[in-house]
């Protein structure tokens, strides 16, 4: 039997972005709730058929990047060049140990790929070794000269703008980027204009009107009201649960370790702060709760970290296409003090969950010394999720 045919990916963002406008570079700013590279990024990270996915980046921007990606599986960022040329190059050579039989290269600018449009990039450069998708220009154009006069008018049926992920078989393509770097050549704008010069034949295959780049503010505003508009579903879940104080030095809640002079009496570390919050999310998503998916009987989960819940109940929003809005937590005890620790505890959850610190919601109040937790045997926790989800025809969510 032949080995399978080894696909890898190269993700081009060392670039800065200056014409989208204030915020920093483009591929790390927000975009409906995720980054734009972790957007442009997942697809790739999470298609059957890619091996590996090559990140290019400034050198400058690998703490900021390693925080936008957090999650995906993708091959140590190889170090990008004064031009995207060069930061294709760097990528190609960064993957030429591997050897992989096609490559895709990618602008992270391009946030809206789809697993479809990467299979296609797949199948066409299989097949012609060398393939990049495009659309139809719907308008027509004009050529113009310095002073902005019509020289002429190209016959539209023949004018194709080219997207990314552009496709080549992976040796081809890397001795062309050698040859053009060892004649001086760095003018190219993609990949597909040095392989013409290079000599190779481009076939092209279908686009996706959805995978356009962003570069403009009016690109950024226009798409963060598209996908608001497509998370119409806004849901609430409520979550609650309570943990017995036992021997031990700490408490974990919210993600945090508090000193104190009792423990929790927990299959898990028992952080009543995150249980609930996984339940409001599950809540929200009509998903059961989180002793059905982390059921304490199943030893796996005995003295685990209850990050691994919360971020679990994250994803299984994504999965369905939404985000959070919104995380509130109220912790009902007596003692340890939480004023202290509530900005912690915000951030403990932000960074778990990926929100902004500004949606997350952290308090405290006491039961005036009654019940359990009046009487210090324990700490009880009750939390509200609200997510948006995508709305189908039907009238509910995807």
């Amino acid at each position: 039997m032949s080995n399978p045919q080894r696909t890898a990916a190269i993700l081009v963002a060392a670039g800065r972005g200056l014409r989208a406008g204030s915020g920093g570079p483009k591929q790390y700013r927000s975009l409906g709730g995720q980054t734009v590279i972790f957007r442009a990024m997942e697809p790739f990270c999470r298609h059957p058929e890619i091996s590996a996915v090559q990140p290019v980046l400034n050198p400058d921007d690998v703490v900021i990047f390693n925080e936008a990606v957090r999650g995906l599986n993708h091959a140590s960022p190889a170090r990008g060049g004064a031009t995207r040329q060069e930061s294709v190059r760097a990528g190609l050579e960064a993957l030429a140990a591997q050897k992989p039989d096609i490559v895709l290269i990618h602008d992270a600018a391009r946030p809206f790929v789809s697993p479809a449009l990467i299979s296609r990039a797949i199948s066409a450069a299989s097949a012609t070794g060398a393939a990049i998708p495009t659309v139809q220009v719907a308008d027509t154009i004009k050529l113009v000269d310095a002073s902005g006069h019509v020289e002429g008018t190209p016959e539209r049926a023949r004018l194709r703008i080219a997207q990314t992920p552009q496709a080549f078989r992976f040796d081809v393509i890397l001795d062309a980027h050698r040859r053009a770097a060892r004649e001086g050549r760095t003018d190219f704008t993609d990949d597909a204009a040095l392989a013409e010069w290079a000599g190779l034949t481009v076939s092209t295959f279908e686009g996706d009107a959805a995978n356009m780049k962003l570069t403009t503010p009016e690109d950024f505003a226009r798409e963060e009201a598209r996908l608001a508009s497509q998370l119409a579903d806004v849901r609430t879940g409520t979550g609650y649960d309570v943990h017995a104080f036992g021997d031990g030095d700490h408490l974990m809640i919210c993600g945090v370790r508090v000193p104190h002079h009792r423990g929790f009496l927990a299959h898990s570390d028992g952080d009543v702060g995150l249980h609930a919050l996984v339940d409001a999310i599950l809540g929200a998503l009509a998903d059961g709760d989180i002793g059905s998916h982390f059921p304490p009987s199943d030893m796996k989960w005995k003295g685990a970290s209850s990050d691994k819940f919360l971020r679990y109940a994250v994803e299984r929003v994504a999965a369905r296409g939404g985000r959070i809005a919104n995380l509130e937590v109220t912790l009902i005890c007596e003692r340890p003090k939480i004023g202290p620790l509530r900005d912690a505890m915000r951030a403990s959850i932000a960074e778990i969950t990926g929100l902004d610190i500004s949606r997350v919601a952290v308090k405290a109040t006491t039961s005036e010394r009654l019940g359990f937790t009046g009487r210090e045997e324990g700490i009880a926790a009750t939390a509200c999720a609200t997510i948006r989800l995508p709305w189908d025809n039907k009238g509910g969510s995807d």
